[in-house]
């Protein structure tokens, strides 16, 4: 069985599986589609966040860290420098090390059992032959298409072709993010394993020419939502720094079952924290369909939330906001 937001998603999986694929390797076909049809949600320029568990050990949930950090000149006298007090939400500045692309890769080398070129066969297929807009990928698109038009013109390129935009069902084609793929396919040619294969595609993403293009096009200053234009200050030692890993995941129990959420570098245990508040608290009060139980869960949810905001970050030990005598607290 598989399940996306996207059907081609979901297709282009099940195909891995109907071909004698396992689940690692659907989910990583699936995960590369998503960047062509989904781009207003995915993108290999993004992050990912995996939790899993396999065959073998079915109860042990591990955590795929696709999160690349901050690049290493984001400091916060360069921003101040460039008279801001706050990241932009949205241009160079704001972008971390895209770490989506490698965490794929890893987990395929890992639980895989397909080559790279097989997995990939069905994304790059996609992305040369086009795949129908979405409605809500159209809406994106027309809230940015002026700032395309006037500060991003090589995305306005993309996706106002001839400036006019698109509408929903239209067909469209990414062949750049094909080329892309097919490089990193070439990268993996003449290696022995298979392994090797998706180790050199790794290298040739953290080094290759993603890292050098990304690296030159955001050094040249561009509009930011704050309005102003600044030079980002990811470079390709960024990209060649990072590399993907795991790790354990945190769990809580509630009411029969485990839950597993990444660590305090993500808002993840913020919902273990809103669950063990709720977990004694009589049935009525867990039903969001009657007022009492929709106040509860919300006041639960606000307690949790106001934690993470406190306290969460890299390095952060959730241990004393999940313990009984803390968790007791927050429910009184």
């Amino acid at each position: 069985m598989v399940a996306s937001t996207h059907w081609m998603a979901s297709a282009a999986a099940h195909g891995i599986l109907e071909r004698g694929g396992n689940a690692f390797d659907a989910v990583v076909a699936g995960g590369f589609v998503l960047h062509v049809v989904e781009p207003h949600l995915n993108g290999p320029g993004g992050d990912l966040v995996g939790l899993f568990a396999t065959a073998d050990a079915p109860r042990d949930a591990k955590v795929l860290v696709g999160q690349g950090p901050a690049p290493a000149g984001a400091d916060i006298a360069h921003f101040l420098a460039e008279g801001l007090d706050l990241v932009p939400g949205a241009g160079g500045l704001a972008a971390a090390v895209p770490g989506a692309v490698d965490a794929w890769l890893l987990l395929l080398r890992d639980h895989g059992s397909m080559e790279l070129s097989d997995v990939l066969a069905p994304v790059i297929q996609i992305a040369r032959d086009g795949a129908p807009l979405l409605p809500t990928t159209v809406a994106t698109i027309a809230r940015v298409a002026d700032l395309f038009r006037e500060h991003w013109p090589t995305s306005a390129e993309l996706w106002l072709p001839d400036g006019v935009l698109p509408s929903a069902g239209d067909l469209h084609r990414n062949p750049r993010y094909a080329d892309v793929l097919e490089d990193l396919l070439a990268h993996a040619d003449g290696h022995a394993t298979r392994e090797e294969r998706i180790d050199a595609a790794r290298t040739a993403w953290a080094t290759g020419r993603v890292a050098h293009a990304a690296a030159a096009f955001l050094a040249t200053p561009h509009r930011h939502s704050s309005g102003t234009d600044h030079a980002a200050v990811i470079r390709v030692s960024d990209f060649t720094d990072f590399r993907a890993t795991y790790e354990d995941s945190v769990i809580a129990q509630f009411r029969g079952h485990t839950i597993a959420k990444a660590g305090t570098w993500t808002q993840g245990p913020a919902l273990l924290a809103a669950l063990r508040i709720l977990e004694p608290l009589d049935d009525e009060l867990l039903d969001p369909s009657n007022g009492a139980g929709a106040h509860t869960i919300v006041e639960a949810l606000k307690l949790a939330l106001a934690d993470r905001d406190a306290h969460f970050g890299d390095g952060t030990d959730v241990t004393p906001l999940l313990a009984d005598e803390y968790i007791d607290s927050r429910r009184a």
